[in-house]
């Protein structure tokens, strides 16, 4: 009985990262408008420009102003974060299937984990290359966020192998 709860608790942990990736996904591709321009910003470090100009001389080598390097990384991040959720859900669906037995438990979880590193990646990614730029100078919020989603992130995959 322990092993079903354990791979439904699994399933459902897993299909909330993979929710929350999926909408953040739709959004990136639908209303590019809404992120791209942050990309950018972290990118120029314009906040920190404008903000701690004394700093920013000291890194202004490291800035990407070249607005179609720009758009490349996002796109990039885009793709990463589409087929990080396509296996999110895989894991979902395998995780479903070990629950009424149609493929191996091991199985489901070894998808499932490697949904979950890559949707961990994502989010530590986004704060090694912030932290190249410096985005702590004014993007905390942002920072913030890419922070929890990496524990988020790593809770599940804990979780993936505690099974």
């Amino acid at each position: 009985m322990l092993e079903i709860v354990t791979l439904f608790v699994q399933a459902v942990s897993l299909a909330m990262i993979a929710g929350w990736l999926t909408l953040g996904v739709r959004d990136n591709l639908v209303h590019p408008e809404l992120n791209e321009p942050i990309t950018a910003q972290v990118l120029s470090m314009d906040r920190m420009r404008a903000e701690y100009p004394e700093d920013y001389s000291r890194v202004a080598h490291r800035a990407i102003t070249d607005p179609a390097v720009q758009k490349l990384a996002f796109r990039a991040a885009v793709i990463v974060e589409l087929i990080a959720a396509g296996i999110l859900w895989l894991g979902v669906g395998a995780l479903v299937l070990a629950l009424v037995g149609a493929v191996g438990v091991e199985a489901a979880r070894a998808v499932a984990l490697l949904g979950a590193a890559l949707f961990t990646s994502v989010w530590a990614g986004f704060l090694v290359i912030g932290n190249h730029y410096c985005y702590w100078f004014g993007h905390t919020i942002a920072q913030n966020t890419h922070f929890l989603m990496t524990l988020w992130g790593i809770g599940v995959m804990l979780l993936l192998l505690a099974g």
